[in-house]
């Protein structure tokens, strides 16, 4: 039976003063329970240890806090850890800690599973189920800052939305877990500008960011630089094709100037050719994006995509190279546990 409850967090901090002005309470308990939701991510009333008993059992009864619980963790030989997280109705997803040299990247989830399909993602075979709310990408983002300080010391550098799921598909919710995530109360407060957020490509959406004047970072799950190709490992291409994509870019860089980027997985004798190069570097030069990240294939159990091997990597990258192309080939990493690029599909 479902609760008539309210979940607390989708309280504003006004609402929540309302409340305690009906109960009788000082209006600087609600202060003190807005600190606990965002500044210490308490995970229940009950953590709320300077509120009174009786007024934790209040608001135990009179609302919801959902939070998030880490289901399992498993930690990569390279240092990359993989949480599986349990939702209160007992979904599953999942997100990554990656550590490297200089940075402490939370990759995050905002869907359970995926309505793409794209061939090549061990979540686009799995069904969707429902978006995640604000306050559950939130909670990802916060359990994997925790994880950062307490395996380097240090926190969050950047954060990407390239988890499970659109992002652009649960667009509401995405905004505001950015929002509470840079928000100076937030606990958090993370730069936008060290937020990106990776979509498979919905036009209409990226466009919507552009008239809402987001902050963020964009990027856009390219993997194939004509249509016909695209179209094949990712369904999606069908009714938002390359050149509605091109377009849709430009109209965001022209409202934001905020920084474009290429995601483009290496696939053997499917999009790692000389040609292929080409075609990829004309999509590039149309549109103001700062960098292609070549991206390592990772092999799923349902997917017949090889890995190329090195010399193809190697001459693709150098074309790039020769023609002026800034790009990063990317190192998978998290592979052994299943956490890296595309592997994400809630496996034990």
């Amino acid at each position: 039976m479902k609760s008539d409850k309210k979940n607390i967090r989708h309280l504003s901090l006004a609402a929540i003063q309302e409340y305690f002005n009906t109960i009788g309470e000082k209006p600087f308990r609600a202060k003190q329970v807005y600190e606990w939701l965002w500044l210490k991510h308490a995970a229940s009333f009950e953590a709320m240890t300077n509120l009174s008993k009786p007024l934790r059992a209040a608001l135990e009864e009179h609302f919801t806090l959902p939070a998030l619980k880490v289901d399992t963790t498993q930690v990569s030989e390279d240092g990359t850890i993989k949480s599986r997280f349990r939702l209160h109705d007992g979904h599953l997803v999942e997100g990554v800690l990656i550590p490297t040299e200089n940075r402490q990247t939370a990759c995050v989830s905002s869907q359970v599973g995926c309505s793409l399909s794209c061939k090549f993602c061990a979540t686009g075979y799995m069904d969707r189920k429902r978006n995640l709310d604000f306050d559950e990408i939130y909670d990802e983002v916060a359990i994997l800052n925790q994880q950062s300080l307490e395996s380097s010391g240090k926190k969050l550098s950047n954060i990407v939305y390239m988890g499970m799921g659109e992002p652009l598909l649960n667009y509401r919710n995405v905004l505001q877990s950015i929002e509470r995530i840079t928000s100076p109360d937030g606990g958090l407060a993370m730069s936008p500008k060290r937020i990106t957020v990776s979509t498979a490509g919905v036009a209409k959406m990226i466009q919507q960011l552009g008239d809402d004047q987001v902050r963020f970072n964009l990027a856009l799950s390219l993997h194939a630089a004509n249509d016909r190709k695209r179209s094949e490992i990712m369904p999606i291409n069908d009714t938002n094709n390359l050149k509605v994509l091109v377009d849709a870019l430009n109209y965001f860089y022209k409202a934001t100037q905020n920084q474009i980027s290429f995601e483009y997985i290496l696939f053997q004798n499917f999009n790692d050719s000389l040609k292929d190069a080409d075609e990829l570097i004309k999509i590039y030069r149309q549109v103001p994006a700062d960098l292609i990240n070549i991206i390592e294939y990772n092999p799923i159990d349902n997917a017949r995509f090889q890995k190329p091997d090195e010399d193809a990597v190697e001459q693709f990258m150098q074309y790039l190279g020769k023609n002026r192309v800034n790009a990063r080939l990317r190192r998978s990493r998290g592979k052994d546990i299943d956490a890296a690029c595309g592997q994400l599909a809630n496996k034990g």
